[in-house]
């Protein structure tokens, strides 16, 4: 049974670096097979020229997909990126981001997700992820 988004908040709080937390990360959903954050415009997130930092991006896309693994196997679990790989197509300026993590294969020692990024309804970034399960 997936996690509620009150749950996968108090995992995002409990078990994520305090600078992943200084991201301003919020769950907008948590289902069977996916995630949705929501990465909040902040000046202190861009880079020169204004654009939102890949970085930023990067990491709001791998911590989306541990909110998804966690939903699917019904809580958290250890586990560790094996593999982050992403593409960035637009600048983001002045919007928040909406960071979608589906699941492609969760398998009892591996999780294979796929990550959009989208912010004015328009793709900016995509990522895939893979993740081995320790636990």
């Amino acid at each position: 049974m997936p996690i509620t988004v009150d749950q996968a908040e108090k995992l995002l709080a409990e078990n994520f670096a305090p600078w992943v937390l200084d991201l301003g990360l919020g769950v907008e959903e948590a289902g069977e097979a996916h995630a949705v954050l929501r990465l909040p415009w902040s000046t202190r997130l861009a880079r020169e020229g204004g654009a939102l930092s890949g970085q930023a991006l990067m990491a709001a896309a791998d911590t989306a997909t541990v909110i998804a693994v966690a939903s699917a196997r019904g809580g958290f679990v250890p586990m560790t990126t094996v593999q982050l790989s992403t593409s960035f197509q637009r600048p983001v300026v002045g919007a928040d981001v909406l960071v979608t993590a589906r699941l492609s294969k969760l398998g009892r020692s591996l999780a294979f997700a796929d990550v959009a990024m989208t912010a004015d309804g328009a793709l900016a970034a995509q990522a895939t992820t893979v993740y081995a399960l320790l636990g």
